[in-house]
């Protein structure tokens, strides 16, 4: 295992840890951390103009390995074609990232979130799932979180589904959920439900929602302030 350095503490700034935000595609977990208050940088293998944060552009599991232990927090979504329920239907030609993934988070030494969709959750282990009705959001979007490096999390309490979901791919009709997965209709109503406007359809689709994060970030900024009273 990588030893990591001791989280850092300037008495002059804002208590405001590193957190690495891996596979960030356009950066719903990446913003909800930063209005969480921690300092984001995304890595993805594929450009991201959208990403409204520091960006690297890199292989995500290398990236852990090498930099990871440098960070405060890191979140990781490994990609979730494998185990999405379109991709069940047209065959699995995408790679199953979340062992490695995992492997690559334990060996920093740091406190980490993995997060993937409802289909991998039984690879996931203990995973705490967030849904949009816990938070007010017109969408359901279920995910599921494995924490790992000594970090839990609670979720808030999830509410009865008693909103219909409109079909997949079409316009949602007054009163219903959006699910906005796939080449879903309705761009700007999905950004703004899901509080995401800078992104297109691509971002939109792969994304969490930033309150999910900010969720979890809030409670990883007092977990890592309890780390710094234990070491001080």
């Amino acid at each position: 295992m990588t030893q990591p350095a001791p989280v850092r503490r300037d008495p002059a700034r804002p208590f405001r840890p590193r957190l690495l935000d891996a596979f960030c595609c356009q950066g719903g977990a990446g913003m909800g951390y930063h209005l969480a208050g921690f300092e984001v940088t995304g890595v993805d293998k594929d450009a991201q103009s959208r990403y409204p944060l520091s960006f690297h552009q890199g292989d995500a599991i290398a990236f852990i390995r090498e930099f990871g232990a440098a960070f405060d927090f890191i979140h990781a979504s490994p990609p979730c074609q494998y185990d999405s329920d379109c991709q069940r239907i047209r065959g699995r030609a995408h790679p199953d990232l979340i062992g490695p993934t995992r492997e690559a988070l334990e060996a920093t030494g740091r406190p980490w979130v993995m997060e993937n969709v409802r289909g991998a959750a039984a690879k996931l282990r203990n995973p705490v799932m967030l849904c949009g009705a816990m938070f007010g959001l017109e969408t359901y979007r279920h995910r599921y979180f494995e924490t790992g490096g000594g970090f839990t999390f609670t979720p808030p309490p999830h509410p009865p589904h008693t909103a219909p979901q409109a079909k997949m791919g079409r316009p949602v009709p007054p009163g219903h959920y959006g699910q906005y997965i796939g080449n879903f209709s309705g761009v700007p109503l999905a950004r703004q439900v899901m509080g995401v406007p800078w992104m297109n359809r691509d971002g939109i689709r792969e994304c969490i929602p930033p309150v999910y994060a900010r969720h979890i970030g809030r409670t990883a900024l007092a977990h890592l302030r309890t780390e710094l009273e234990v070491a001080a």
